[in-house]
Protein backbone atom coordinates (compact mmCIF):
# COMPACT_ATOMS: atom_id res chain seq x y z
CA UNK A 1 0.00 0.00 0.00
CA UNK A 2 2.72 2.43 -1.05
CA UNK A 3 0.32 4.39 -3.23
CA UNK A 4 -2.81 6.51 -2.17
CA UNK A 5 -6.57 5.09 -2.29
CA UNK A 6 -9.74 6.11 -1.93
CA UNK A 7 -13.25 4.36 -3.07
CA UNK A 8 -13.84 3.83 -6.69
CA UNK A 9 -17.72 4.76 -6.46
CA UNK A 10 -19.70 6.65 -4.15
CA UNK A 11 -21.90 4.32 -1.38
CA UNK A 12 -24.24 4.76 1.40
CA UNK A 13 -24.30 3.79 4.85
CA UNK A 14 -27.11 4.55 6.92
CA UNK A 15 -28.20 3.18 11.08
CA UNK A 16 -28.58 4.03 14.55
CA UNK A 17 -26.86 6.81 16.48
CA UNK A 18 -25.31 4.51 19.48
CA UNK A 19 -25.88 7.84 21.88
CA UNK A 20 -28.90 9.88 19.98
CA UNK A 21 -30.93 6.79 19.38
CA UNK A 22 -31.39 9.08 15.73
CA UNK A 23 -31.07 7.41 12.35
CA UNK A 24 -28.24 8.73 10.76
CA UNK A 25 -27.04 8.80 6.87
CA UNK A 26 -23.58 8.80 5.60
CA UNK A 27 -22.61 9.12 1.89
CA UNK A 28 -19.18 8.23 1.23
CA UNK A 29 -17.76 10.03 -2.04
CA UNK A 30 -14.21 10.00 -3.86
CA UNK A 31 -11.68 12.21 -3.27
CA UNK A 32 -8.50 13.41 -4.71
CA UNK A 33 -5.14 12.51 -3.35
CA UNK A 34 -4.04 14.46 -0.61
CA UNK A 35 -7.43 15.28 0.85
CA UNK A 36 -7.82 12.99 3.81
CA UNK A 37 -10.74 12.05 5.36
CA UNK A 38 -13.12 15.04 5.38
CA UNK A 39 -16.54 14.59 7.36
CA UNK A 40 -19.09 17.39 6.17
CA UNK A 41 -21.67 17.31 8.83
CA UNK A 42 -25.14 18.41 7.28
CA UNK A 43 -27.67 20.42 10.22
CA UNK A 44 -30.23 22.02 8.12
CA UNK A 45 -29.17 24.43 5.47
CA UNK A 46 -25.59 24.45 7.12
CA UNK A 47 -22.68 21.90 6.47
CA UNK A 48 -19.30 22.36 8.38
CA UNK A 49 -16.56 20.19 6.99
CA UNK A 50 -14.42 18.49 9.54
CA UNK A 51 -10.69 16.44 8.71
CA UNK A 52 -10.24 13.96 10.46
CA UNK A 53 -7.20 14.24 12.31
CA UNK A 54 -5.70 15.17 15.13
CA UNK A 55 -5.90 18.25 16.29
CA UNK A 56 -9.62 18.12 15.06
CA UNK A 57 -10.44 15.80 18.15
CA UNK A 58 -12.41 17.68 21.01
CA UNK A 59 -13.32 14.41 23.08
CA UNK A 60 -12.38 10.99 24.01
CA UNK A 61 -14.19 10.56 27.34
CA UNK A 62 -16.68 7.94 25.47
CA UNK A 63 -16.13 7.77 22.22
CA UNK A 64 -13.34 9.45 19.89
CA UNK A 65 -15.07 12.90 18.61
CA UNK A 66 -13.96 15.58 15.69
CA UNK A 67 -15.32 19.11 15.74
CA UNK A 68 -14.86 22.39 14.44
CA UNK A 69 -16.73 26.16 15.11
CA UNK A 70 -18.53 23.78 17.35
CA UNK A 71 -19.96 21.62 15.20
CA UNK A 72 -18.76 18.17 15.98
CA UNK A 73 -19.20 13.83 14.40
CA UNK A 74 -18.77 11.42 17.60
CA UNK A 75 -17.87 7.84 17.53
CA UNK A 76 -15.45 8.19 14.23
CA UNK A 77 -13.60 4.67 15.62
CA UNK A 78 -15.07 2.27 13.79
CA UNK A 79 -15.35 3.41 10.53
CA UNK A 80 -11.75 4.67 10.61
CA UNK A 81 -10.33 1.36 11.56
CA UNK A 82 -12.20 0.32 8.45
CA UNK A 83 -10.49 2.70 6.41
CA UNK A 84 -7.71 2.59 7.67
CA UNK A 85 -7.74 -1.31 6.65
CA UNK A 86 -7.87 -0.92 3.08
CA UNK A 87 -5.49 1.88 2.96
CA UNK A 88 -8.15 4.84 1.95
CA UNK A 89 -6.21 7.64 2.60
CA UNK A 90 -9.17 10.38 0.70
CA UNK A 91 -12.61 10.47 1.12
CA UNK A 92 -15.69 12.48 1.66
CA UNK A 93 -18.11 11.66 4.23
CA UNK A 94 -21.60 13.50 4.02
CA UNK A 95 -23.14 13.05 6.81
CA UNK A 96 -26.68 14.04 8.35
CA UNK A 97 -25.96 13.66 12.27
CA UNK A 98 -24.00 13.78 15.10
CA UNK A 99 -22.29 10.47 15.49
CA UNK A 100 -21.17 7.94 12.81
CA UNK A 101 -24.13 4.92 13.00
CA UNK A 102 -23.12 2.26 14.99
CA UNK A 103 -24.39 -0.84 13.14
CA UNK A 104 -23.54 -4.20 14.70
CA UNK A 105 -20.89 -2.55 17.25
CA UNK A 106 -17.76 -3.18 15.00
CA UNK A 107 -16.30 -2.21 11.71
CA UNK A 108 -17.11 -5.53 9.59
CA UNK A 109 -20.61 -3.43 8.37
CA UNK A 110 -18.43 -0.89 6.93
CA UNK A 111 -15.30 -2.93 5.61
CA UNK A 112 -18.65 -4.95 3.41
CA UNK A 113 -19.61 -1.15 2.48
CA UNK A 114 -16.20 -0.33 1.19
CA UNK A 115 -15.66 -3.90 -0.57
CA UNK A 116 -18.58 -3.07 -2.46
CA UNK A 117 -17.66 0.25 -3.21
CA UNK A 118 -14.32 -0.66 -4.41
CA UNK A 119 -10.77 0.92 -3.87
CA UNK A 120 -9.29 3.27 -6.29
CA UNK A 121 -5.54 3.86 -6.36
CA UNK A 122 -4.27 7.11 -7.01
CA UNK A 123 -1.04 8.56 -8.54
CA UNK A 124 0.55 9.82 -5.86
CA UNK A 125 2.85 8.29 -2.94
CA UNK A 126 1.82 7.86 0.62
CA UNK A 127 3.96 8.95 3.25
CA UNK A 128 4.57 6.55 6.15
CA UNK A 129 5.78 7.67 9.72
CA UNK A 130 8.51 5.23 10.77
CA UNK A 131 9.37 5.61 14.63
CA UNK A 132 12.88 5.71 15.32
CA UNK A 133 12.65 5.51 19.40
CA UNK A 134 10.45 4.00 21.58
CA UNK A 135 8.17 6.60 22.95
CA UNK A 136 5.89 5.58 26.34
CA UNK A 137 3.03 6.98 28.16
CA UNK A 138 2.39 5.57 31.81
CA UNK A 139 -0.66 7.29 33.72
CA UNK A 140 -1.67 4.88 37.05
CA UNK A 141 -2.14 1.39 35.95
CA UNK A 142 -2.69 2.19 32.53
CA UNK A 143 0.15 2.69 30.07
CA UNK A 144 0.98 2.75 26.19
CA UNK A 145 4.66 2.93 24.08
CA UNK A 146 5.36 2.77 20.47
CA UNK A 147 8.79 0.93 19.70
CA UNK A 148 10.38 0.58 16.27
CA UNK A 149 9.10 -1.59 13.99
CA UNK A 150 9.27 -2.55 9.61
CA UNK A 151 5.68 -3.12 10.21
CA UNK A 152 2.84 -1.70 11.85
CA UNK A 153 2.03 -3.92 14.80
CA UNK A 154 -0.15 -3.69 18.35
CA UNK A 155 0.18 -5.84 21.12
CA UNK A 156 -3.04 -5.02 23.53
CA UNK A 157 -3.44 -6.46 27.02
CA UNK A 158 -6.80 -5.48 29.07
CA UNK A 159 -7.57 -6.91 32.20
CA UNK A 160 -11.28 -6.29 33.95
CA UNK A 161 -12.30 -7.83 37.79
CA UNK A 162 -14.92 -9.92 35.93
CA UNK A 163 -14.88 -13.48 34.85
CA UNK A 164 -16.63 -13.09 32.17
CA UNK A 165 -13.36 -10.82 30.44
CA UNK A 166 -10.32 -11.29 33.24
CA UNK A 167 -7.08 -11.02 31.51
CA UNK A 168 -6.81 -10.69 27.27
CA UNK A 169 -3.86 -10.05 25.39
CA UNK A 170 -3.96 -10.33 21.59
CA UNK A 171 -0.61 -9.37 19.02
CA UNK A 172 -1.35 -8.82 15.51
CA UNK A 173 0.13 -7.36 12.40
CA UNK A 174 -1.53 -4.81 10.99
CA UNK A 175 -2.67 -5.91 7.21
CA UNK A 176 -6.43 -5.90 5.62
CA UNK A 177 -6.21 -9.56 5.72
CA UNK A 178 -5.48 -9.90 9.49
CA UNK A 179 -7.79 -7.45 10.14
CA UNK A 180 -11.08 -8.38 8.35
CA UNK A 181 -10.29 -11.78 9.68
CA UNK A 182 -8.96 -11.28 13.02
CA UNK A 183 -10.45 -7.98 14.45
CA UNK A 184 -13.07 -6.31 12.08
CA UNK A 185 -16.23 -8.31 13.66
CA UNK A 186 -15.00 -7.50 17.32
CA UNK A 187 -17.82 -5.28 18.94
CA UNK A 188 -17.90 -2.58 21.32
CA UNK A 189 -18.72 -4.06 24.86
CA UNK A 190 -20.37 -2.71 28.40
CA UNK A 191 -21.82 -3.50 31.49
CA UNK A 192 -25.06 -3.58 32.15
CA UNK A 193 -24.81 -1.23 35.20
CA UNK A 194 -22.79 1.11 32.69
CA UNK A 195 -25.22 0.42 30.14
CA UNK A 196 -28.36 1.66 32.39
CA UNK A 197 -26.17 4.52 33.90
CA UNK A 198 -25.66 6.31 30.59
CA UNK A 199 -29.39 5.43 29.25
CA UNK A 200 -30.50 7.03 33.00
CA UNK A 201 -28.65 10.48 31.22
CA UNK A 202 -29.73 10.86 27.98
CA UNK A 203 -27.30 8.85 26.27
CA UNK A 204 -26.54 5.06 24.51
CA UNK A 205 -30.00 5.76 23.83
CA UNK A 206 -29.45 4.06 20.33
CA UNK A 207 -27.47 0.85 22.51
CA UNK A 208 -28.59 -2.42 22.99
CA UNK A 209 -27.56 -6.45 22.30
CA UNK A 210 -28.01 -5.90 18.31
CA UNK A 211 -25.19 -3.49 18.37
CA UNK A 212 -22.98 -3.89 21.50
CA UNK A 213 -21.64 -6.93 24.09
CA UNK A 214 -23.33 -6.09 27.35
CA UNK A 215 -22.00 -7.95 30.35
CA UNK A 216 -24.39 -8.03 33.80
CA UNK A 217 -23.10 -9.94 37.05
CA UNK A 218 -23.56 -13.75 35.24
CA UNK A 219 -21.63 -13.02 32.06
CA UNK A 220 -22.70 -12.36 28.71
CA UNK A 221 -26.07 -11.38 27.84
CA UNK A 222 -26.11 -11.59 24.30
CA UNK A 223 -27.69 -14.70 22.97
CA UNK A 224 -25.73 -15.84 20.38
CA UNK A 225 -22.75 -15.36 23.24
CA UNK A 226 -19.26 -14.19 21.56
CA UNK A 227 -17.83 -13.92 18.07
CA UNK A 228 -14.42 -14.49 19.67
CA UNK A 229 -13.32 -15.78 22.91
CA UNK A 230 -11.23 -12.94 23.58
CA UNK A 231 -13.39 -10.64 21.56
CA UNK A 232 -12.79 -8.26 23.62
CA UNK A 233 -9.05 -7.29 23.66
CA UNK A 234 -9.78 -7.43 20.01
CA UNK A 235 -12.55 -4.36 20.09
CA UNK A 236 -9.60 -2.60 21.99
CA UNK A 237 -7.49 -3.13 19.24
CA UNK A 238 -10.30 -2.03 16.46
CA UNK A 239 -10.97 0.85 18.77
CA UNK A 240 -7.00 2.01 18.36
CA UNK A 241 -6.52 1.01 14.97
CA UNK A 242 -9.03 4.02 14.31
CA UNK A 243 -7.39 6.10 16.60
CA UNK A 244 -4.07 6.24 15.38
CA UNK A 245 -5.29 6.69 12.24
CA UNK A 246 -5.86 10.24 12.87
CA UNK A 247 -2.17 11.20 12.49
CA UNK A 248 -3.00 11.28 9.03
CA UNK A 249 0.02 8.88 8.03
CA UNK A 250 0.21 4.69 8.09
CA UNK A 251 2.42 3.99 11.06
CA UNK A 252 5.27 1.54 10.91
CA UNK A 253 5.75 0.96 14.71
CA UNK A 254 4.67 -1.65 17.36
CA UNK A 255 2.22 -0.40 19.69
CA UNK A 256 2.09 -1.86 22.99
CA UNK A 257 -0.84 -0.98 25.45
CA UNK A 258 -2.54 -2.09 28.21
CA UNK A 259 -6.03 -1.21 29.86
CA UNK A 260 -5.36 2.50 27.24
CA UNK A 261 -8.48 3.64 25.47
CA UNK A 262 -9.52 6.45 23.36
CA UNK A 263 -7.54 8.98 25.75
CA UNK A 264 -4.57 7.30 25.92
CA UNK A 265 -4.40 6.76 22.33
CA UNK A 266 -5.41 10.49 21.92
CA UNK A 267 -2.32 11.65 23.77
CA UNK A 268 0.83 9.16 22.42
CA UNK A 269 -0.63 10.55 18.54
CA UNK A 270 -0.15 14.12 20.29
CA UNK A 271 3.08 12.28 21.62
CA UNK A 272 4.82 11.26 18.59
CA UNK A 273 3.71 14.80 16.89
CA UNK A 274 5.46 16.55 19.77
CA UNK A 275 8.68 14.21 19.44
CA UNK A 276 9.82 14.31 15.91
CA UNK A 277 13.28 13.31 16.88
CA UNK A 278 11.86 9.85 17.46
CA UNK A 279 10.40 9.45 14.03
CA UNK A 280 10.59 9.67 10.73
CA UNK A 281 8.63 10.34 7.24
CA UNK A 282 9.30 7.28 4.31
CA UNK A 283 8.65 7.67 1.19
CA UNK A 284 8.93 4.79 -1.63
CA UNK A 285 11.63 5.12 -4.86
CA UNK A 286 10.13 6.13 -7.92
CA UNK A 287 10.75 2.80 -8.89
CA UNK A 288 8.74 1.09 -6.36
CA UNK A 289 5.84 3.56 -7.59
CA UNK A 290 5.96 2.91 -10.66
CA UNK A 291 6.08 -0.72 -10.22
CA UNK A 292 2.91 -0.16 -7.75
CA UNK A 293 1.28 1.76 -10.34
CA UNK A 294 1.45 -1.08 -12.65
CA UNK A 295 0.41 -3.95 -9.78
CA UNK A 296 -2.35 -1.92 -9.19
CA UNK A 297 -3.52 -1.08 -13.12
CA UNK A 298 -6.41 -3.51 -12.55
CA UNK A 299 -9.59 -3.35 -10.42
CA UNK A 300 -8.74 -3.78 -6.18
CA UNK A 301 -10.57 -7.06 -5.27
CA UNK A 302 -9.61 -9.33 -1.89
CA UNK A 303 -11.75 -12.28 -0.28
CA UNK A 304 -13.01 -10.99 3.19
CA UNK A 305 -12.86 -13.62 5.63
CA UNK A 306 -15.23 -12.73 8.17
CA UNK A 307 -14.45 -14.29 11.04
CA UNK A 308 -17.07 -14.88 13.86
CA UNK A 309 -15.61 -17.80 15.59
Amino acid sequence: MILQRTIEKSASISGIGLHSGARINLKLRPAEANTGIVFHRIDGEQTVSIKASHENVVDTRMATVIGKQGTTVSTIEHFMAALAAFGIDNMHVDIDGPEVPVLDGSAAPFMREIQQAGVKTLAYSRKFIAIRKPLEIIEGEKRISIIPSRFCRITFDIAFDHPAISVQQHSMKFTTENFCKDIASARTFGFLHEVEYLKANGLARGGSLENAVVIDNDGVMNPEGLRFQDEFVRHKILDAFGDFSLIGHPLLGHIRAFKAGHDLNAKMVQTILDNPAHWTYVEFSEQALREAQRASAGPFAIDLAWSKA
